[in-house]
Order: C-alpha cells, then sequence, then structure tokens
C-alpha cells in the first residue's frame, strides 16, 4: 500500500515522512510512504496527504505549480474517495477559500472559509504556537480511535477553518475562544495542527489513519 505525500514547496516533508514510516513500521503494516512532485503517482497512491507551512494563498499557488496535481489530487480524493490527510494549511486548503492576504479559491471539499485568529484574550499572541489540548466533538470516527479529549496536540499558525457545518468539525482546541483543531468529511480528514510533532497522540493518529478502511 503507498501513501503519497505531496511535495509541493510546502511542508515539513521530512518530518512528515519519518512519522509515517515510523507509525507504519510500530503497527507493522506493509505500507510504503512516497515523497512525490509527480501527479501520476497521486493519482494512483492508496492513501494522500498533504502538508502546508506558510500562509493560504501561496500554498495554492505552489499547489497549482505542479503540473496536473490539483487534477490528479481531486480524482484520487473526492472522485475514487481514496483516504486523505489535511495538515495545517494542507487542512486549510481544504475549505471553500482563504482570507488571509485577500481571497483564495480553496480545494471546495469543506464548506467554510479560513480566517484570522482573533482571541478574545489580549494577552494570547498570534500566532497560535505550541501545545494545546484537544476537544474532540466527533470521538467516534476511526481516525480519533484510542484518542481522548485533553490530549495534547502542536500548533503554529494565525488562520483556521470556520466551517459552515459543525459537524464536520471533528476536535477544537481553546484560544480565546474555539479554534479548529481538526475537520472531516467522506474520507478526507484534516488537522491544523502538527501530528508529526505531537508526540504519541499524533503517532496515534497517524497509525489511525493508516489502518482506516472508510
Amino acid at each position: 500500500m503507498t501513501i503519497a505525500i505531496i511535495d509541493y514547496g510546502s511542508g515539513n516533508l521530512r518530518s512528515a515522512a519519518k512519522a509515517f514510516e515510523r507509525a507504519a513500521l510500530e503497527a507493522h503494516l506493509d505500507h510504503t510512504v512516497l515523497v512525490t512532485t509527480r501527479a501520476e503517482e497521486v493519482a494512483k497512491a492508496d492513501r494522500v496527504v498533504l502538508p502546508g507551512v506558510g500562509a493560504f494563498a501561496d500554498c495554492r499557488r505552489g499547489l497549482a505549480a505542479v503540473d496536473g496535481m490539483i487534477e490528479a489530487l481531486t480524482e484520487a480524493v473526492a472522485t475514487r474517495g481514496r483516504p486523505f490527510l489535511g495538515i495545517c494549511v494542507g487542512m486549510q486548503l481544504m475549505a471553500r477559500e482563504g482570507r488571509e492576504y485577500g481571497t483564495t479559491e480553496g480545494l471546495g471539499w469543506i464548506d467554510g472559509v479560513v480566517e484570522a485568529i482573533r482571541p478574545s484574550d489580549p494577552a494570547l499572541k498570534v500566532p497560535h504556537m505550541g501545545w494545546n489540548e484537544l476537544d474532540l466533538r466527533g470521538a467516534d470516527h476511526p481516525v480519533l480511535a484510542g484518542l481522548h479529549s485533553g490530549q495534547h496536540a502542536y500548533f503554529v499558525h494565525s488562520f483556521h477553518l470556520a466551517a459552515d457545518d459543525p459537524g464536520q468539525v471533528l476536535a477544537t482546541v481553546d484560544y480565546g475562544g474555539p479554534v479548529t483543531a481538526m475537520v472531516a468529511r467522506d474520507t478526507m480528514v484534516g488537522t491544523q495542527f502538527h501530528p508529526e510533532k505531537s508526540q504519541a497522540t499524533g503517532l496515534r493518529l497517524i497509525t489511525n489513519f493508516l489502518r482506516w478502511t472508510p
């Protein structure tokens, strides 16, 4: 089974690849982790991972600049239903649009917009950076198996995905108000936090994703 991690010039690819390799090894899963810039490899993959760091618009342009990648991603995930994990800005790109430095169209897989975090407490700095406690709202989702509210995950971001449908939000964190931490729809899951940096919590989530058969 092949997990394609998309390389489009934005993302901590080395850490992500090593985390997926470790999860597969420890769970005794026969998975090949492939970091790729090739659309045809994404189209054929059994699972797809889209990382991302930086600004929404930059990541969207970077993805579009890889020949055939958005078409391959849409075919694999939206049409053929391959399990998908978006990480950080990779999750944000699942939205209808991003509102960072103007309005930029997203992939449109989750109804909602990516907007700035506005903590109610002025003492809370933006970006939201560091460890925070997850509040799981969709604990019955297979990707959350064995996880519970109160576990910590690692965040670095100034924007979050405000979903139109609360039922598509799997988890939030409190940062001067609720901030979206995870979304899901059909065979797609996204995490605002970095599972590859979230130690045991992140490793469990990645393992669950690898075992998930939606």
